[in-house]
C-alpha cells in the first residue's frame, strides 16, 4: 500500500499538536496502519512564521491551494467557526477527499448535511475531536456501547469553566480574578463569552445528543446558562450541603421526551463528577441495559485534541487503503430524528436559592410566603456568620419543584426591596 497523504488546514494549538504527533509518532503510526501517513501540505494565514522542523511539503496561506493539492487524500479542517471552515470542508468533499474536523460549532449546526454531502461523494467524515478533546466519546457512543439504550448523559464539557469553578472553590477567589488568571494561562480566550456563557458546551451537547439519542438538536434549542454569577460564597454554602458547583451538560429522557440543558448545578460531593478538577472533562452515561459508564480526560489542549485528530486521520487512512465505501454515519444512527424541543420549565428538581440582602426583620417570612404561594416547600435555611448586615448572603434550599414554579417565585422575589440583586437559583442534581 502506498502512503496516505494529509493536508492540515489550520495551525493553531490543535493543528500544531496534530502535526507534532504525526511527525514525532510517525513510526508507530506507520506500524499500526501498515503504511505511512504523511503530511504533505500545511495551510495557515501565518504558516511561514510557524516552526515546522523537518517538514518539506507545501506551505500555503491559501486554503483552496491546500484542498486542491493533487497529492492530498485527506483534509483535516482545524480552523473552527462556521465561515471559512465550512468552505474548506465543502470544497474538500466536492473534490472527493475525506475530511477530519475538530469543529464542534459547525458539526452541531450542520453536521448531518456535511455527512450527507460526504456520503453522496463517496468520501468519509471523521469528527471525534469535536467533543471533549482527548476523550473518545464519539467512538464510545457510536461503537463501544451502541447496543445499549441511553437514558441519560451528564457531562462537564468545558475545561475553561471547570478550571474557573475549581479555582474559585480551592482558593475562594472572586470570579473576575480567576477568569483573568485563566486568560493569562491560555485556558480562556480574550473574549471568554463562548466558554463562560455555556455556548461552547452547548454545541458539544448538541453533538452528543445526536450520538446518544439519535435526535437532530439545534444548539439554540438547548437551555443554557453560564457561570458569571457563581461566587466563593456559593461554594461555602454548597459545602455545607455536601455539594459542589459544576457547569453540567445534561441530556435525559422522561416520558418519551428528551430534556437538554447546560447550566451550573449543585452536585453531591460523593459523586465522581464532583471530583473533576481543573481543565478536565468528564461524561457520565446511563444506559437502560449497561447501567452507568464514565469517561474522563483532558477536554482541550494541543496534544489531547491532537491525538483525537490523528486517530481520526488513521481511521480515514485505513478506509482509503481498504477502499471502504462510506457506510456508517459518524452520528451512529442511519437517520437522525427531528428534536421536539422540551421547555426547561417542565424540569423538576430540588433547588438552591441564594440571596443577597440588606438585613432586617421579617425577610425569611416574606420569602417563605412567596414560595408557599407557588406550592414550593422549604427544605433548609442556611446562614453563615458574616459581619456586614448591609450585604448579607444566605441560602434557602427547596424540595423538588418545577422550573416554572421556581421562575415564578424568583420573579416575585426580585421585586422585594431588601434584595441587593435577583436571587440565584441553581438546580441540585440529586439523581447523579
Amino acid at each position: 500500500m502506498r502512503e496516505v497523504r494529509v493536508a492540515l488546514v489550520g495551525l493553531g494549538n490543535v493543528g500544531q499538536g496534530a502535526l507534532r504527533i504525526l511527525t514525532q509518532n510517525a513510526d508507530q503510526i506507520g506500524r499500526k496502519l501498515g503504511f505511512p501517513l504523511r503530511v504533505v501540505c500545511l495551510c495557515s494565514r501565518r504558516v511561514q512564521s510557524i516552526d515546522t522542523p523537518g517538514f518539506t511539503g507545501l506551505k500555503t496561506s491559501d486554503w483552496q491551494e491546500a484542498v486542491r493539492h493533487p497529492e492530498v487524500d485527506i483534509v483535516a479542517e482545524l480552523i473552527g467557526g462556521t465561515g471559512v471552515a465550512r468552505a474548506v470542508i465543502e470544497e474538500a468533499i466536492a473534490a472527493g477527499k475525506s475530511v477530519a474536523t475538530a469543529n464542534k460549532e459547525l458539526i452541531a449546526l450542520d453536521g448531518p448535511e456535511v455527512w450527507a454531502a460526504a456520503a453522496r461523494n463517496g468520501v468519509h467524515l471523521a469528527m471525534e475531536a469535536s467533543v471533549a478533546g482527548g476523550i473518545p466519546i464519539h467512538t464510545v457512543l457510536r461503537e463501544g456501547i451502541a447496543g445499549d439504550r441511553i437514558r441519560a448523559m451528564y457531562g462537564i464539557l468545558n475545561g475553561t469553566c471547570n478550571y474557573i469553578l475549581t479555582e474559585i472553590e480551592a482558593h475562594g477567589a472572586a470570579f473576575q480574578k480567576v477568569l483573568a488568571e485563566a486568560q493569562r494561562l491560555g485556558y480562556a480566550e480574550a473574549d471568554p463569552s463562548a466558554d463562560i456563557d455555556g455556548l461552547d458546551a452547548r454545541s458539544k451537547l448538541a453533538i452528543l445528543a445526536a450520538l446518544g439519542f439519535g435526535e437532530r438538536v439545534a444548539p439554540a434549542d438547548i437551555y443554557t446558562e453560564g457561570i458569571r454569577r457563581i461566587s466563593p460564597v456559593d461554594f461555602a454554602y454548597a459545602h455545607q450541603l455536601r455539594h459542589t458547583v459544576r457547569l453540567i451538560c445534561s441530556a435525559r429522557t422522561a416520558d418519551g421526551e428528551l430534556l437538554l440543558s447546560v447550566r451550573p448545578a449543585l452536585v453531591p460531593q460523593s459523586t465522581i463528577l464532583a471530583s473533576v478538577q481543573g481543565a478536565y472533562n468528564a461524561i457520565w452515561v446511563r444506559g437502560e441495559f449497561g447501567a452507568d459508564t464514565f469517561y474522563y480526560g483532558r477536554g482541550a489542549g494541543a496534544d489531547p485534541t491532537g491525538v483525537a485528530v490523528v486517530s481520526d486521520l488513521m481511521r480515514l487512512a485505513r478506509d482509503l487503503a481498504d477502499e471502504v465505501k462510506p457506510r456508517e454515519s459518524p452520528f451512529g444512527f442511519a437517520q437522525l430524528q427531528p428534536y421536539r424541543k422540551v421547555p426547561i420549565t417542565r424540569a423538576k428538581s430540588a433547588y438552591y436559592l441564594r440571596f443577597r440582602v440588606q438585613d432586617r426583620p421579617g425577610i425569611i417570612a416574606q420569602l417563605a410566603a412567596v414560595l408557599a404561594a407557588e406550592q414550593i416547600s422549604i427544605d433548609a435555611v442556611l446562614q453563615l456568620p458574616i459581619e456586614d448586615w448591609r450585604d448579607l448572603p444566605f441560602v434557602i434550599t427547596v424540595e423538588p419543584a418545577t422550573e416554572e414554579c421556581i421562575r415564578q417565585a424568583v420573579s416575585r422575589m426580585s421585586r422585594l426591596d431588601f434584595l441587593l440583586e435577583p436571587p440565584l437559583a441553581i438546580p441540585m442534581e440529586r439523581s447523579l
